[in-house]
């Protein structure tokens, strides 16, 4: 299968030579006809957002406290097709599956103290993230399910237990390991019922289920303790047990969810990703900071991560309305 890169440069190529040879033959006062436009609504949480500096600028106004900025995956797909597709971009940072299904969200913006306080915070509510979906959608993309799981509490707990630990042992996956097995079974739950609801509000639509990238690289020696730009005090063992047994298991139960709907699909970042951790130098995910003292980050794709993202969302969402 061609990249995505080189099917956009064929699909952009075709069109300009297709409008370049109607041109002469067209009678005056007749119409050109109209392009063929897709509606893709795009669900999801901070890693579909953008949410951080790195991931570009906020470019709602006034703000919402979702923080959608202007580098994150979908807006560089709604750029790089043009007019082939009509995006609706409702993912908000910090939503649960439960936010996007059917339940109003009161985002966060950029407030997440101690480490950052927003001027503009509390925002009043958004609406569920489903409602953008309708008959007429003919894709779907949703990426959400860590914050289900509880994600960033789980990172907090880690940094609070890493800091008095020396960068030895396993205290967070000493304290919290008991509770991750009934944390993924709500995911796989709310993930399968958000499929059947957004299948229901869009019975045509293709709704494609994008997982998480890698963020912690299988060899964590790569991570320095106490480094702010990647992990901090969190441990090397924590890490470990961190990546094999939550942020593994979370793609593994959307995955399985998904191939549960003969209308879903999974987008697997994964893969992709695996070199450009947190640790390693050509990252696409930055650490809890971007550069220290004042952009935060707390582990979240930057641009680069979201070009990839991009790419593989993208020919997902080609394949899905029948471009080759």
């Amino acid at each position: 299968m061609a990249s995505f890169r080189t099917r956009l440069a064929l699909l952009t190529s075709a069109t300009a030579l297709t409008s370049g040879a109607l041109a002469p033959v067209q009678l005056a006062g007749a119409q050109p006809a109209a392009a063929a436009s897709y509606d893709w609504v795009a669900l999801g949480d901070s890693y579909t957002a953008g949410v951080i500096q790195a991931a570009g600028d906020t470019f709602e106004v006034p703000r919402d406290g979702c923080e959608r900025t202007d580098q994150s995956y979908p807006q560089v797909i709604d750029r790089d097709l043009g007019g082939l597709i009509e995006l609706t971009n409702v993912s908000c940072g910090g939503a649960t599956i439960e936010d996007v299904t059917f339940r109003a969200q009161e985002p966060l913006g950029r407030h997440l103290p101690p480490f950052s306080e927003d001027p503009d915070y509390p925002f009043p509510p958004v609406p569920p993230q489903s409602e953008a979906v309708g008959p007429g959608t003919d894709v779907v993309t949703v990426g959400a399910a860590a914050n289900t799981l509880g994600i960033a509490d789980i990172l907090r707990t880690c940094l609070e237990l890493g800091s008095g630990s020396g960068g030895v042992g396993t205290p967070c996956r000493d304290d919290l390991a008991d509770d991750i097995p009934a944390k993924l079974t709500k995911v796989s739950k709310d993930y399968d019922e958000m499929l059947a609801v957004l299948h229901e509000r869009a019975p045509h639509a293709k709704i494609l289920a994008v997982g998480y990238p890698t963020v912690i690289p299988e060899d964590t020696t790569k991570c320095r303790y106490n480094d702010l730009e990647q992990f901090g005090p969190i441990t090397q063992g924590d890490l470990d047990w961190l990546r094999q047994d939550v942020v593994e298991p979370l793609n593994n139960a959307i995955e399985k969810s998904a191939g549960t709907l003969d209308a879903a699909g999974f987008v697997n970042l994964y893969d992709s990703t695996r070199n450009h951790s947190v640790c390693d130098a050509g990252k696409w995910v930055d650490g809890l900071y971007t550069s220290l003292p004042y952009q935060l980050a707390f582990v979240h794709p930057n641009a680069r991560g979201h070009r990839n993202a991009a790419d593989h969302v993208a020919s997902a969402i080609l394949n899905s309305i029948g471009v080759d």
